[in-house]
């Protein structure tokens, strides 16, 4: 059995200030969007990119996860609470944040920088994909260090109390998605994205894999309270990841096809 070490979710205190662990695992992400794509200019082929491109990608990208992220949890989790608190949108530093919105914020950032360039959209996602899994990671640990989103009750001899939610044994689902969803996806796209690849393939096999551990992850995180499990028994984040293991499955077989070369 094992127990919460209940960090300090303030990582480095500064007067009346601090600087918050959740942002500094942003920051980890962002940094790491960077270092592996310069990365990738220098030692890969990719037709087109160059390094203040990537700058640029970035700057699209931290607004798409920022906008959508906030958006998204505001319409998929909460959205009758901020119809009657529509001032509270705003308030991200309360906490609240969907990964499924940052996902759609930064396909619509990506096709705003596309555009800028003159790029095939499916191209630059095949570029950014294997960039994201680091910042994913960085994010779940961040969860764990502020001890949120923990999991379910389990019987197992790795469970985890967390001692601001009860005394019981539950699952560590934080840890879990930043296995999965940041090192292990990190590890299949970057190896995969290693030699050229059809056109939209990179993209097609971060769906399915994202969406295929998320989903099974979900069976160990505990269902927002506010909105427990819905049809069939799934949560909230399996039916948002589901389209995504379709879609990226479609998009695989399309990307062998040479469908959108």
């Amino acid at each position: 059995m094992f127990v919460h070490p209940q960090f300090d979710p303030i990582a480095i205190h500064l007067g009346q200030f601090g600087v918050h662990w959740y942002g500094l695992m942003y920051l980890i992400g962002f940094l790491a969007f960077l270092g592996l794509g310069k990365w990738q200019i220098n030692h890969r082929t990719w037709h087109g990119w160059t390094l203040p491109m990537l700058d640029d990608a970035l700057f699209f990208g931290a607004l798409g996860v920022i906008l959508g992220g906030r958006l998204g949890y505001v319409l998929f989790y909460q959205s009758s609470y901020f119809m009657h608190h529509p001032a509270e949108i705003l308030a991200v530093w309360q906490g609240g944040m969907s990964f499924h919105g940052g996902f759609l914020g930064v396909l619509v950032a990506m096709a705003l920088f596309a555009r800028k360039y003159q790029l095939k959209w499916l191209s630059i996602m095949d570029f950014v994909a294997p960039l994201v899994p680091i910042g994913l990671g960085a994010g779940r640990m961040g969860n764990f260090i502020n001890g949120e989103l923990w999991g379910r009750v389990t019987n197992a001899e790795f469970g985890m109390v967390f001692p601001k939610v009860d005394n019981l044994l539950r699952h560590p689902s934080q840890l879990y998605e930043f296995g999965l969803e940041g090192i292990v996806l990190f590890l299949i796209l970057w190896i995969y994205s290693a030699k050229p690849r059809e056109t939209g393939a990179i993209s097609a096999l971060f769906l399915i894999g994202y969406g295929s551990f998320r989903f099974l992850v979900e069976y160990t995180r505990e269902p927002d309270g506010f909105l427990g499990l819905l049809s069939m028994g799934f949560s909230m984040g399996q039916w948002l990841s589901l389209p995504m293991i379709v879609l990226g499955v479609w998009m695989w077989i399309q990307a062998q096809n040479k469908k959108f070369s």
